[in-house]
């Protein structure tokens, strides 16, 4: 495990941690997150062993823009593009199966660019625990078991997400969090 800043040299080290199939701890705009390129089934089975998580809870993507989380699900019906006013930002939103979110924080954002777009993020504490807000608590929590811990301080949000599932034009709140819903 290794910790690095973040920055620019913080950034290099972590796509290519993640572009190789590595597992990283980021900061987030809302809580610290554990990461994992979906391309890689191993990295992301990683996730659910180092968080402790039920494989039949998903893990959410993240996307670098909304034009990335758009393809990965193929596109959104038009009550769900509505909510994406709120992006970048704390709400997750579930269509076709898949949790997207971009967040508000634009280190991330870079990151995950660098890594293609989308990248599959749970917060980074054990399951059934608070999240991390800040780099320590994620190393003490989860972050031995990763391959890189970045450090940006506290979490401006500390707080998870809001995640709403989006049915044709019906919203459902499944976790009220970071944005008022």
């Amino acid at each position: 495990m290794r910790l690095v800043k973040c920055d620019d040299a913080g950034l290099a080290e972590t796509a290519a941690v993640l572009n190789s199939g590595g597992v990283a701890v980021i900061p987030t705009d809302t809580v610290y997150g554990l990461a994992a390129h979906p391309a890689f089934p191993s990295a992301v089975d990683r996730l659910y062993s180092i968080k402790s998580r039920e494989a039949a809870k998903p893990i959410a993507l993240l996307a670098s823009d909304y034009e990335h989380a758009e393809a990965f699900v193929g596109g959104f019906p038009d009550c769900a593009k509505a909510l994406t006013s709120h992006w970048p930002g704390g709400l997750t939103i579930v269509v076709n199966g898949e949790g997207l979110r971009v967040p508000d924080h634009p280190w991330t954002r870079r990151l995950i660019s660098a890594c293609g777009g989308t990248l599959r993020v749970t917060s980074a504490n054990l399951s059934g625990r608070r999240p991390a807000t800040d780099a320590p608590a994620a190393l003490a929590d989860v972050g031995l078991s990763a391959d890189v811990v970045v450090d940006d301080g506290v979490s401006p949000g500390g707080v998870p997400s809001t995640v709403v599932r989006v049915s044709g034009e019906k919203i459902e709140i499944l976790r009220q969090g970071a944005i008022e819903i």
